[in-house]
Protein backbone atom coordinates (compact mmCIF):
# COMPACT_ATOMS: atom_id res chain seq x y z
CA UNK A 1 0.00 0.00 0.00
CA UNK A 2 1.85 3.23 -1.56
CA UNK A 3 -1.13 5.91 0.41
CA UNK A 4 -4.76 5.48 0.96
CA UNK A 5 -7.34 8.70 1.16
CA UNK A 6 -10.43 8.75 2.85
CA UNK A 7 -12.95 11.53 3.99
CA UNK A 8 -12.47 10.18 7.74
CA UNK A 9 -9.02 8.41 8.85
CA UNK A 10 -9.94 6.75 12.43
CA UNK A 11 -6.61 5.31 14.17
CA UNK A 12 -7.18 2.59 16.71
CA UNK A 13 -9.78 -0.10 15.96
CA UNK A 14 -11.25 -0.49 19.79
CA UNK A 15 -14.60 0.24 20.84
CA UNK A 16 -14.15 4.05 20.42
CA UNK A 17 -12.25 3.60 16.62
CA UNK A 18 -15.20 1.59 15.44
CA UNK A 19 -18.19 3.70 17.26
CA UNK A 20 -16.81 6.57 14.94
CA UNK A 21 -16.55 4.49 12.42
CA UNK A 22 -20.65 3.70 12.41
CA UNK A 23 -20.86 7.03 12.79
CA UNK A 24 -19.10 8.61 10.38
CA UNK A 25 -20.69 5.71 7.70
CA UNK A 26 -24.52 6.89 8.78
CA UNK A 27 -22.92 10.15 6.54
CA UNK A 28 -22.41 8.39 3.60
CA UNK A 29 -18.33 9.12 3.64
CA UNK A 30 -15.33 6.67 2.86
CA UNK A 31 -13.91 5.62 6.44
CA UNK A 32 -10.70 4.19 6.31
CA UNK A 33 -9.40 2.75 9.95
CA UNK A 34 -5.78 1.68 10.74
CA UNK A 35 -5.63 -1.01 13.89
CA UNK A 36 -1.98 -1.48 14.75
CA UNK A 37 -2.74 -5.55 16.26
CA UNK A 38 -2.77 -8.30 13.21
CA UNK A 39 -6.46 -8.93 12.46
CA UNK A 40 -6.65 -12.30 14.84
CA UNK A 41 -5.70 -9.45 18.06
CA UNK A 42 -7.91 -6.66 16.59
CA UNK A 43 -9.96 -4.82 19.24
CA UNK A 44 -8.29 -3.52 21.88
CA UNK A 45 -8.67 -3.42 25.29
CA UNK A 46 -12.40 -3.30 24.76
CA UNK A 47 -12.69 -7.26 24.13
CA UNK A 48 -11.68 -7.42 27.68
CA UNK A 49 -14.13 -6.32 29.13
CA UNK A 50 -18.17 -7.33 29.66
CA UNK A 51 -20.33 -4.52 30.31
CA UNK A 52 -20.85 -0.55 29.50
CA UNK A 53 -22.14 1.89 32.67
CA UNK A 54 -25.34 3.90 31.38
CA UNK A 55 -28.26 5.54 33.02
CA UNK A 56 -31.44 4.08 33.09
CA UNK A 57 -34.72 5.33 34.29
CA UNK A 58 -36.28 2.01 34.82
CA UNK A 59 -35.55 -2.16 34.02
CA UNK A 60 -37.95 -1.48 30.85
CA UNK A 61 -35.33 0.52 29.85
CA UNK A 62 -33.12 -2.92 29.28
CA UNK A 63 -35.59 -5.10 27.96
CA UNK A 64 -35.34 -3.34 24.46
CA UNK A 65 -31.86 -4.63 24.49
CA UNK A 66 -32.17 -7.81 25.65
CA UNK A 67 -33.51 -10.75 23.37
CA UNK A 68 -36.98 -12.08 24.31
CA UNK A 69 -36.06 -11.77 28.14
CA UNK A 70 -38.45 -13.64 30.51
CA UNK A 71 -40.65 -12.22 33.07
CA UNK A 72 -38.44 -13.81 35.61
CA UNK A 73 -35.15 -12.35 34.31
CA UNK A 74 -36.98 -8.89 34.47
CA UNK A 75 -38.22 -9.66 37.65
CA UNK A 76 -34.44 -10.64 39.08
CA UNK A 77 -33.20 -7.43 37.89
CA UNK A 78 -35.90 -5.06 39.11
CA UNK A 79 -35.14 -6.52 42.68
CA UNK A 80 -31.11 -6.09 42.19
CA UNK A 81 -31.82 -2.48 40.72
CA UNK A 82 -34.39 -0.52 39.95
CA UNK A 83 -32.81 1.76 37.77
CA UNK A 84 -29.77 4.48 37.53
CA UNK A 85 -31.25 7.76 36.76
CA UNK A 86 -29.08 10.47 35.31
CA UNK A 87 -28.38 12.31 38.43
CA UNK A 88 -27.41 8.69 39.86
CA UNK A 89 -25.02 8.05 37.40
CA UNK A 90 -23.55 11.58 37.76
CA UNK A 91 -22.81 11.55 41.49
CA UNK A 92 -21.54 8.02 40.93
CA UNK A 93 -18.90 9.54 38.61
CA UNK A 94 -18.10 12.42 40.83
CA UNK A 95 -18.22 10.32 43.89
CA UNK A 96 -15.47 7.90 42.38
CA UNK A 97 -13.34 10.87 40.99
CA UNK A 98 -13.90 12.97 44.12
CA UNK A 99 -15.17 16.03 41.79
CA UNK A 100 -12.20 16.58 39.59
CA UNK A 101 -13.91 15.40 36.46
CA UNK A 102 -14.70 17.80 33.66
CA UNK A 103 -18.40 18.42 34.36
CA UNK A 104 -18.77 19.77 30.37
CA UNK A 105 -17.92 16.52 29.40
CA UNK A 106 -19.58 14.23 32.69
CA UNK A 107 -22.95 16.01 31.04
CA UNK A 108 -22.60 14.65 27.80
CA UNK A 109 -21.34 11.19 28.85
CA UNK A 110 -24.37 10.93 31.20
CA UNK A 111 -27.33 12.60 28.79
CA UNK A 112 -26.28 10.12 25.96
CA UNK A 113 -25.24 7.40 27.33
CA UNK A 114 -28.31 5.17 27.16
CA UNK A 115 -29.09 7.18 23.92
CA UNK A 116 -25.38 5.49 22.68
CA UNK A 117 -26.28 2.08 24.25
CA UNK A 118 -29.82 2.04 21.79
CA UNK A 119 -27.79 3.35 19.08
CA UNK A 120 -25.37 0.41 19.80
CA UNK A 121 -28.29 -1.75 19.70
CA UNK A 122 -29.66 -0.69 16.25
CA UNK A 123 -26.89 -1.56 14.60
CA UNK A 124 -27.28 -5.11 15.52
CA UNK A 125 -25.97 -5.42 19.08
CA UNK A 126 -27.63 -7.07 21.93
CA UNK A 127 -27.73 -7.60 25.58
CA UNK A 128 -27.90 -10.47 28.19
CA UNK A 129 -29.02 -10.79 31.91
CA UNK A 130 -25.82 -11.51 33.97
CA UNK A 131 -26.18 -14.35 36.13
CA UNK A 132 -22.60 -15.00 36.88
CA UNK A 133 -19.67 -13.35 39.19
CA UNK A 134 -22.02 -11.82 42.14
CA UNK A 135 -19.65 -9.36 43.09
CA UNK A 136 -19.81 -7.79 39.87
CA UNK A 137 -22.84 -5.45 39.89
CA UNK A 138 -24.02 -5.39 36.31
CA UNK A 139 -27.36 -6.22 35.49
CA UNK A 140 -26.67 -6.95 32.11
CA UNK A 141 -23.49 -7.70 29.86
CA UNK A 142 -22.57 -7.56 26.00
CA UNK A 143 -23.39 -10.85 24.72
CA UNK A 144 -20.08 -12.17 23.98
CA UNK A 145 -18.53 -9.47 26.22
CA UNK A 146 -15.98 -7.19 24.43
CA UNK A 147 -14.88 -9.57 22.25
CA UNK A 148 -18.25 -10.60 20.77
CA UNK A 149 -19.30 -6.43 20.41
CA UNK A 150 -15.96 -5.95 18.87
CA UNK A 151 -16.35 -9.19 16.47
CA UNK A 152 -19.86 -7.75 15.72
CA UNK A 153 -18.57 -3.76 15.18
CA UNK A 154 -15.85 -5.29 12.99
CA UNK A 155 -17.95 -6.98 10.88
CA UNK A 156 -20.53 -4.35 10.76
CA UNK A 157 -18.17 -1.39 9.29
CA UNK A 158 -16.36 -3.85 7.51
CA UNK A 159 -19.42 -4.96 5.62
CA UNK A 160 -20.44 -1.40 4.99
CA UNK A 161 -17.65 -0.28 3.07
CA UNK A 162 -14.61 0.79 5.58
CA UNK A 163 -11.33 -0.52 5.08
CA UNK A 164 -9.09 -1.93 7.99
CA UNK A 165 -5.86 -1.92 7.53
CA UNK A 166 -4.09 -4.37 10.02
CA UNK A 167 -0.94 -4.67 11.45
CA UNK A 168 -0.50 -0.92 10.86
CA UNK A 169 0.52 1.43 13.75
CA UNK A 170 0.44 5.78 12.73
CA UNK A 171 3.22 7.29 14.43
CA UNK A 172 2.93 10.80 12.99
CA UNK A 173 0.37 13.77 12.05
CA UNK A 174 0.62 15.17 8.84
CA UNK A 175 -0.52 18.85 8.27
CA UNK A 176 -1.14 21.29 5.37
CA UNK A 177 0.05 24.57 5.42
CA UNK A 178 -2.82 26.40 7.48
CA UNK A 179 -2.28 23.61 10.12
CA UNK A 180 -4.77 21.20 9.11
CA UNK A 181 -4.60 17.36 9.75
CA UNK A 182 -4.87 15.37 6.38
CA UNK A 183 -3.25 12.38 7.47
CA UNK A 184 -0.93 9.95 9.12
CA UNK A 185 2.35 8.49 8.90
CA UNK A 186 2.16 4.48 9.63
CA UNK A 187 4.03 1.80 9.63
CA UNK A 188 2.62 -1.24 7.81
CA UNK A 189 3.18 -4.42 6.71
CA UNK A 190 5.22 -3.76 3.66
CA UNK A 191 6.69 -0.39 5.38
CA UNK A 192 6.36 3.30 5.98
CA UNK A 193 3.11 4.54 4.28
CA UNK A 194 1.30 8.11 4.15
CA UNK A 195 -2.60 7.27 4.64
CA UNK A 196 -4.85 10.90 3.84
CA UNK A 197 -7.83 11.99 5.64
CA UNK A 198 -10.00 15.08 4.80
CA UNK A 199 -10.32 14.56 9.18
CA UNK A 200 -9.16 12.12 11.45
CA UNK A 201 -10.25 10.50 14.75
CA UNK A 202 -7.95 9.54 17.05
CA UNK A 203 -8.78 6.40 19.21
CA UNK A 204 -5.55 4.39 20.17
CA UNK A 205 -5.43 4.31 23.50
CA UNK A 206 -3.13 5.12 26.36
CA UNK A 207 0.32 4.59 26.97
CA UNK A 208 -0.38 2.00 29.48
CA UNK A 209 1.85 -0.48 27.29
CA UNK A 210 5.00 1.96 27.39
CA UNK A 211 6.54 1.51 30.58
CA UNK A 212 8.87 4.02 30.19
CA UNK A 213 6.03 6.45 29.93
CA UNK A 214 3.91 4.93 32.97
CA UNK A 215 7.24 5.90 34.80
CA UNK A 216 7.35 9.26 33.80
CA UNK A 217 3.90 9.88 33.79
CA UNK A 218 2.55 7.53 36.79
CA UNK A 219 5.78 7.46 39.14
CA UNK A 220 7.56 4.79 40.69
CA UNK A 221 7.57 1.35 40.14
CA UNK A 222 4.61 1.52 37.63
CA UNK A 223 7.16 0.84 34.82
CA UNK A 224 7.31 -3.13 36.27
CA UNK A 225 3.23 -3.45 37.02
CA UNK A 226 1.37 -6.20 35.01
CA UNK A 227 -0.88 -5.27 32.18
CA UNK A 228 -4.73 -6.11 32.59
CA UNK A 229 -4.79 -4.92 28.86
CA UNK A 230 -3.18 -5.23 25.46
CA UNK A 231 0.38 -4.40 25.04
CA UNK A 232 -0.42 -2.47 21.82
CA UNK A 233 -1.61 0.89 23.48
CA UNK A 234 1.82 2.67 23.46
CA UNK A 235 1.04 6.04 23.35
CA UNK A 236 2.29 6.56 19.87
CA UNK A 237 -1.71 8.85 19.09
CA UNK A 238 -1.30 11.12 22.22
CA UNK A 239 2.71 11.53 21.20
CA UNK A 240 1.97 12.66 17.57
CA UNK A 241 -1.07 15.11 18.84
CA UNK A 242 1.64 16.72 21.49
CA UNK A 243 4.20 17.05 18.83
CA UNK A 244 1.75 19.28 16.76
CA UNK A 245 0.27 21.09 19.68
CA UNK A 246 -2.39 19.17 21.47
CA UNK A 247 -3.66 20.63 24.83
CA UNK A 248 -2.79 17.97 27.46
CA UNK A 249 -5.92 17.40 29.46
CA UNK A 250 -6.91 15.67 32.80
CA UNK A 251 -5.34 13.25 35.37
CA UNK A 252 -1.74 12.20 33.59
CA UNK A 253 -0.38 10.76 36.70
CA UNK A 254 -3.71 8.54 37.27
CA UNK A 255 -4.74 5.04 35.74
CA UNK A 256 -6.96 2.28 35.89
CA UNK A 257 -5.61 0.15 37.63
CA UNK A 258 -7.24 -3.28 39.15
CA UNK A 259 -6.73 -6.14 41.77
CA UNK A 260 -4.64 -9.13 39.52
CA UNK A 261 -4.06 -12.68 40.26
CA UNK A 262 -0.16 -12.33 41.48
CA UNK A 263 0.30 -14.93 38.62
CA UNK A 264 -1.17 -13.05 35.92
CA UNK A 265 0.41 -13.29 32.63
CA UNK A 266 2.58 -9.70 31.65
CA UNK A 267 -0.82 -8.87 28.87
CA UNK A 268 -3.54 -9.81 27.57
CA UNK A 269 -4.52 -10.88 24.13
CA UNK A 270 -8.23 -10.30 22.61
CA UNK A 271 -7.61 -14.05 21.14
CA UNK A 272 -7.76 -15.49 24.77
CA UNK A 273 -11.46 -14.29 25.25
CA UNK A 274 -12.81 -15.81 22.44
CA UNK A 275 -12.04 -19.38 23.43
CA UNK A 276 -12.75 -18.55 26.91
CA UNK A 277 -9.55 -16.90 28.84
CA UNK A 278 -8.54 -17.71 32.48
CA UNK A 279 -9.95 -15.53 34.79
CA UNK A 280 -7.20 -13.17 36.45
CA UNK A 281 -9.43 -10.55 38.08
CA UNK A 282 -9.69 -11.07 41.88
CA UNK A 283 -12.62 -8.12 42.50
CA UNK A 284 -14.05 -10.32 45.49
CA UNK A 285 -11.68 -8.34 48.37
CA UNK A 286 -14.68 -6.44 49.45
CA UNK A 287 -15.89 -9.11 51.58
CA UNK A 288 -12.78 -9.84 52.94
CA UNK A 289 -9.52 -7.99 54.03
CA UNK A 290 -6.65 -7.19 52.21
CA UNK A 291 -2.83 -7.42 54.25
CA UNK A 292 0.15 -7.21 53.21
CA UNK A 293 3.73 -9.95 54.08
CA UNK A 294 3.17 -8.50 57.50
CA UNK A 295 -0.26 -9.53 58.00
CA UNK A 296 -1.51 -5.68 58.26
CA UNK A 297 -4.43 -4.11 56.65
CA UNK A 298 -3.75 -0.92 54.66
CA UNK A 299 -7.30 -0.06 53.00
CA UNK A 300 -10.54 0.11 53.83
CA UNK A 301 -12.24 -2.81 51.59
CA UNK A 302 -15.58 -1.89 52.12
CA UNK A 303 -15.14 1.43 51.05
CA UNK A 304 -18.12 1.54 48.23
CA UNK A 305 -19.67 -0.93 46.11
CA UNK A 306 -17.04 -2.95 44.07
CA UNK A 307 -17.26 -0.97 41.12
CA UNK A 308 -16.95 2.18 42.85
CA UNK A 309 -13.43 1.14 44.36
CA UNK A 310 -11.24 -1.63 42.31
CA UNK A 311 -10.14 0.86 39.78
CA UNK A 312 -8.35 2.37 42.40
CA UNK A 313 -7.49 -0.72 44.53
CA UNK A 314 -3.95 -1.59 42.35
CA UNK A 315 -2.37 1.38 43.10
CA UNK A 316 -2.82 1.08 46.89
CA UNK A 317 -1.10 -2.76 46.16
CA UNK A 318 1.91 -0.99 44.85
CA UNK A 319 2.26 0.76 47.65
CA UNK A 320 2.70 -2.45 49.88
CA UNK A 321 6.04 -4.27 50.54
CA UNK A 322 6.93 -5.89 47.28
CA UNK A 323 3.68 -4.64 45.17
CA UNK A 324 1.89 -7.82 46.53
CA UNK A 325 -1.02 -8.11 48.80
CA UNK A 326 -3.30 -11.35 49.67
CA UNK A 327 -7.07 -11.28 50.00
CA UNK A 328 -7.89 -13.32 52.87
CA UNK A 329 -11.78 -15.00 53.37
CA UNK A 330 -12.82 -17.70 55.71
CA UNK A 331 -15.63 -20.40 54.95
CA UNK A 332 -18.55 -17.75 54.95
CA UNK A 333 -17.64 -16.10 51.88
CA UNK A 334 -17.12 -19.28 49.71
CA UNK A 335 -20.28 -20.42 51.27
CA UNK A 336 -22.19 -17.59 50.08
CA UNK A 337 -20.65 -17.84 46.60
CA UNK A 338 -18.74 -14.69 46.43
CA UNK A 339 -15.28 -16.52 45.41
CA UNK A 340 -17.09 -18.49 42.23
CA UNK A 341 -14.66 -16.72 40.01
CA UNK A 342 -11.30 -17.77 41.93
CA UNK A 343 -11.40 -21.48 41.16
CA UNK A 344 -8.05 -21.16 39.52
CA UNK A 345 -6.81 -18.00 41.76
CA UNK A 346 -3.14 -18.02 43.07
CA UNK A 347 -3.71 -19.12 46.71
CA UNK A 348 -3.96 -21.91 49.23
CA UNK A 349 -6.84 -23.03 51.85
CA UNK A 350 -5.57 -24.26 55.23
CA UNK A 351 -7.47 -24.77 58.63
CA UNK A 352 -5.85 -22.34 60.55
CA UNK A 353 -4.53 -18.53 60.14
CA UNK A 354 -1.33 -19.67 60.86
CA UNK A 355 -0.98 -22.38 58.33
CA UNK A 356 -2.49 -20.31 55.48
CA UNK A 357 0.03 -17.20 56.61
CA UNK A 358 3.02 -19.84 56.38
CA UNK A 359 1.72 -21.36 53.43
CA UNK A 360 1.02 -17.90 51.41
CA UNK A 361 4.47 -16.06 53.27
CA UNK A 362 2.62 -13.72 55.33
CA UNK A 363 3.68 -13.03 58.57
CA UNK A 364 1.83 -15.04 60.54
CA UNK A 365 1.81 -13.42 64.14
CA UNK A 366 1.18 -10.08 62.23
CA UNK A 367 -1.99 -11.57 60.13
CA UNK A 368 -3.31 -13.68 63.52
CA UNK A 369 -3.03 -10.55 64.99
CA UNK A 370 -4.83 -8.38 62.20
CA UNK A 371 -7.77 -11.02 62.16
CA UNK A 372 -8.38 -10.58 65.94
CA UNK A 373 -8.32 -6.48 65.83
CA UNK A 374 -10.64 -6.87 63.02
CA UNK A 375 -12.82 -9.14 64.30
CA UNK A 376 -13.15 -7.28 67.75
CA UNK A 377 -13.94 -4.26 65.64
CA UNK A 378 -16.64 -5.50 63.78
CA UNK A 379 -20.17 -3.62 65.04
CA UNK A 380 -23.51 -5.21 65.75
CA UNK A 381 -25.81 -5.52 62.42
CA UNK A 382 -26.85 -7.50 59.48
CA UNK A 383 -24.57 -8.12 56.44
CA UNK A 384 -26.15 -7.07 52.92
CA UNK A 385 -23.96 -8.63 50.75
CA UNK A 386 -25.29 -7.29 47.23
CA UNK A 387 -22.96 -5.27 44.97
CA UNK A 388 -25.17 -2.65 44.04
CA UNK A 389 -25.44 -1.11 47.52
CA UNK A 390 -23.43 -0.98 50.26
CA UNK A 391 -24.93 -2.39 53.96
CA UNK A 392 -23.37 -0.29 56.72
CA UNK A 393 -21.57 -3.11 58.22
CA UNK A 394 -18.85 -1.54 59.92
CA UNK A 395 -15.84 -1.33 62.10
CA UNK A 396 -14.82 1.01 65.05
CA UNK A 397 -12.05 1.81 66.43
CA UNK A 398 -9.18 0.52 63.90
CA UNK A 399 -7.18 1.88 60.92
CA UNK A 400 -7.67 1.54 58.52
CA UNK A 401 -11.35 1.10 59.00
CA UNK A 402 -14.01 -0.94 56.73
CA UNK A 403 -16.68 0.55 55.82
CA UNK A 404 -18.71 -1.70 54.47
CA UNK A 405 -19.31 -5.48 54.63
CA UNK A 406 -17.53 -6.29 57.75
CA UNK A 407 -17.59 -9.93 57.59
CA UNK A 408 -16.11 -11.73 60.39
CA UNK A 409 -13.04 -13.69 59.19
CA UNK A 410 -13.24 -16.90 62.20
CA UNK A 411 -14.79 -20.08 60.56
CA UNK A 412 -12.19 -22.38 59.12
CA UNK A 413 -11.38 -23.19 56.56
CA UNK A 414 -9.98 -20.21 55.59
CA UNK A 415 -8.56 -19.01 52.22
CA UNK A 416 -5.81 -16.39 50.78
CA UNK A 417 -5.11 -15.47 47.65
CA UNK A 418 -1.94 -13.66 46.37
CA UNK A 419 -2.97 -10.45 44.30
CA UNK A 420 -0.37 -7.51 42.34
CA UNK A 421 -1.57 -4.26 40.59
CA UNK A 422 -2.17 -5.08 36.70
CA UNK A 423 -2.93 -1.59 34.80
CA UNK A 424 -5.10 -1.60 32.31
CA UNK A 425 -5.55 1.85 30.76
CA UNK A 426 -4.16 5.44 31.46
CA UNK A 427 -6.45 8.49 32.10
CA UNK A 428 -4.07 11.31 30.25
CA UNK A 429 -5.45 12.79 27.37
CA UNK A 430 -6.15 15.74 25.03
CA UNK A 431 -8.14 18.36 25.89
CA UNK A 432 -11.39 18.23 23.52
CA UNK A 433 -14.03 20.52 22.50
CA UNK A 434 -17.45 18.51 24.44
CA UNK A 435 -20.27 18.81 22.35
CA UNK A 436 -17.83 17.67 19.17
CA UNK A 437 -14.99 15.73 20.50
CA UNK A 438 -12.38 18.32 18.13
CA UNK A 439 -8.74 18.40 19.81
CA UNK A 440 -8.01 21.76 20.89
CA UNK A 441 -4.19 23.71 20.53
CA UNK A 442 -1.77 24.34 23.11
CA UNK A 443 -2.72 28.14 21.27
CA UNK A 444 -6.36 28.27 22.80
CA UNK A 445 -7.89 27.01 19.37
CA UNK A 446 -9.27 24.04 18.07
CA UNK A 447 -6.81 21.65 15.57
CA UNK A 448 -8.70 21.72 12.28
CA UNK A 449 -9.46 17.95 10.86
CA UNK A 450 -8.23 16.50 14.65
CA UNK A 451 -11.02 14.53 16.94
CA UNK A 452 -10.45 12.15 19.52
CA UNK A 453 -12.13 9.16 21.61
CA UNK A 454 -11.95 6.67 24.03
CA UNK A 455 -8.70 6.40 26.36
CA UNK A 456 -7.44 9.70 24.40
CA UNK A 457 -9.89 12.11 25.61
CA UNK A 458 -8.34 13.42 28.87
CA UNK A 459 -10.49 15.25 31.53
CA UNK A 460 -13.03 12.23 32.88
CA UNK A 461 -11.61 10.02 34.68
CA UNK A 462 -9.27 11.40 37.49
CA UNK A 463 -7.62 8.53 40.16
CA UNK A 464 -10.91 6.42 40.04
CA UNK A 465 -14.10 5.52 37.80
CA UNK A 466 -17.06 3.66 38.01
CA UNK A 467 -16.83 0.10 36.52
CA UNK A 468 -17.80 0.31 32.76
CA UNK A 469 -17.41 4.14 32.05
CA UNK A 470 -14.72 3.96 29.69
CA UNK A 471 -16.51 1.70 27.92
CA UNK A 472 -19.46 3.61 27.89
CA UNK A 473 -17.39 7.23 26.96
CA UNK A 474 -15.56 5.27 24.35
CA UNK A 475 -18.72 4.74 22.36
CA UNK A 476 -20.11 7.83 23.40
CA UNK A 477 -17.73 10.01 22.18
CA UNK A 478 -16.60 7.77 19.32
CA UNK A 479 -19.87 8.41 18.14
CA UNK A 480 -19.58 11.99 18.33
CA UNK A 481 -16.21 12.24 17.15
CA UNK A 482 -17.15 10.22 14.21
CA UNK A 483 -20.05 12.73 13.33
CA UNK A 484 -18.15 15.67 13.78
CA UNK A 485 -15.08 14.19 11.44
CA UNK A 486 -17.49 13.45 9.11
CA UNK A 487 -19.52 16.79 8.80
CA UNK A 488 -16.25 17.88 8.44
CA UNK A 489 -14.81 16.42 5.74
CA UNK A 490 -17.99 17.27 3.96
CA UNK A 491 -17.83 20.28 4.16
CA UNK A 492 -14.26 20.77 2.60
Amino acid sequence: MDSAQYDVLIVGGGNAGLCAAMSALELGVKVGILEKAPRAQRGGNSTLTSHMRFAFDSVEDLVPLINEPSEQTIKDMADKLPGRPQADLWDEIMRATEGQSDQDLVHIHVRESYNTIRWLRSKGNSWVSNSGDPTAGDLILMNGGGFGLQDHNYNFVESNGAKVHYDTSAFELIQDSRGRVTGVTALGPDGIVNIYGKAVVLASGGFEGNAAMRARYLGAKWDTVKMRGVPYNTGEGLEMALDIGAMPYGSWSSCHASPQDMNRPTYSLPSSQSIGGREWNRYAYPFGILVNVNGQRFVDEGEDIRAMTYAKMGRSILTQPQGVAFQIFDAKTRRMGLLSAYGTASGDTKGTLEELANSLGIDPIGLTNTVAEFNGAIQPGSANLTAFRTDGISTSGITPAKSNYAISIEEPPFEGYAVCCGITFTFGGLLVEPQTAQVQHVAGRPIPGLYTAGEMLGGLWHWNYPSGSGMMSGATFGRIAGNSAARDALSI
